[in-house]
């Protein structure tokens, strides 16, 4: 069979290496795969792959969605370029993954998809489908998704608005474009996220829950030398890594952790900006992103516990590429992580920096007597 597979990225980060493994392990069985990307590539050498649109498509793309507030409508020539050459490679099967990110119209593909009689498989990643503006929602305690969206609260969070709040319209538009799609199937990395799903105006498609696989051949745990490089011989390693580290992901909550903690602990931080290394307490190493996959498993196998505060995650990669290099994890009840921790192992608590402590010192105490 021959597969087409839509995401913002391809081999990058997170939903980018989960499209491109899912084309490997198709292209194992026999099948025929392309990665159709919008903005970047990295590390899937072996994966055919198309680009959607430019970047300079993208930077336009992005400016008239500070402006207007209407993710998604832009690019519409690139799209239409694009939907030629899908016509022309005929899939049987086309799977979507992330369709935000500045590269695609999403009105003139779903016009597409709405007509084509392809089976059709949407890998969803976050909750940006079914809200007018944001991927999440938790964190701001907002509810209006399900009642139609409008005076948005995170205008100014992904993806940005600097003046227009559309959401209202962006709803609308979204759930006349995504539903009523024949020949769609949901799938879904977590409960969590399907029970958001369940409530939205998706909730009429079938949902599959499928966990994200990691891949064991490279998250396991190895030797490391990360400990000498930075001078941590003898500390207590408590971890953090994040692509972006904002609000949602926690950062406030390792900022008073670091404040509870004592001499025998550092706190390691992986994936800071500049601006937010500077600024960090003597207790807590920032260290910038890294793409490199055997630098994560290094960081990884040091640490005695991995911590994620994150109130959104729709899965959790990072807990459990720490699970699969031995590393304990904490994790906060109630989010997708739980379910991880759940399963295996590690523990899931009430949030606060308080209840982080208990579990990191009762998890080093295991580890370090």
């Amino acid at each position: 069979m021959k597969y087409l597979f839509i995401n913002s990225v391809a081999g990058f980060g997170s939903t980018g290496r989960i499209a491109a493994e899912t084309c490997r392990e198709l292209m194992g069985q026999g099948h025929q795969c392309v990665l159709a990307f919008g903005r970047m590539e990295a590390a899937c050498p072996d994966v055919p792959t198309v680009r959607i649109g430019s970047p300079w498509d993208c930077r336009f793309h992005g400016l008239r969605s500070r402006l207007l507030d209407d993710h998604g409508f832009g690019s519409r020539q690139a799209t239409r370029r694009f939907l030629a050459w899908v016509r022309a490679y005929d899939p049987d099967v086309i799977w979507l993954h992330n369709l935000h990110g500045y590269y695609l119209h999403i009105g003139e593909l779903f016009s597409y998809l709405r007509g084509c009689g392809k089976e059709i498989r949407w890998t969803l990643h976050d909750c940006w489908s079914f809200t007018g503006h944001c991927a999440y929602f938790d964190f701001a305690r907002c509810d209006r998704w399900q009642t139609g969206c409008g005076d948005c609260p995170q205008r100014g969070s992904y993806p940005q608005s600097l003046f227009a709040d559309n959401s209202r319209s962006n709803y609308r538009r979204k759930r006349d474009l995504f539903t009523g799609i024949p020949n769609l199937t949901l799938i879904v990395p977590s409960h969590w996220l399907e029970s958001r799903v369940k409530e939205s105006f998706l909730k009429d498609y079938p949902v599959q829950v499928v966990y994200h696989t990691i891949d064991r051949s490279v998250f396991h745990p190895a030797p490391s030398d990360f400990r000498s490089r930075y001078g941590l011989e003898g500390k207590r390693i408590v971890l953090g890594v994040a692509s972006v580290w904002d609000a949602r992901k926690g950062l406030a909550d390792f900022l008073a952790l670091a404040k509870l903690l004592d001499k025998r602990y550092v706190i390691v931080l992986v994936g800071l900006r500049e601006s937010q290394r500077r600024h960090l307490p003597e207790n807590v190493l920032g260290l910038p992103r890294t793409d490199s996959l055997g630098e994560l498993v290094a960081i990884y196998s040091a640490a005695d516990v991995f911590v994620n505060p994150s109130t959104e995650e729709t899965f959790g990669m990072t807990t459990m590429e720490a699970r699969c290099c031995g590393t304990e994890a904490v994790v906060y009840q109630g989010t997708a992580c739980e379910e991880i921790v759940r399963q295996f192992g590690g523990i899931a608590v009430p949030r606060g920096a308080e209840h982080l402590r208990r579990a990191v010192a009762e998890l080093t105490e295991e580890t370090n007597p």
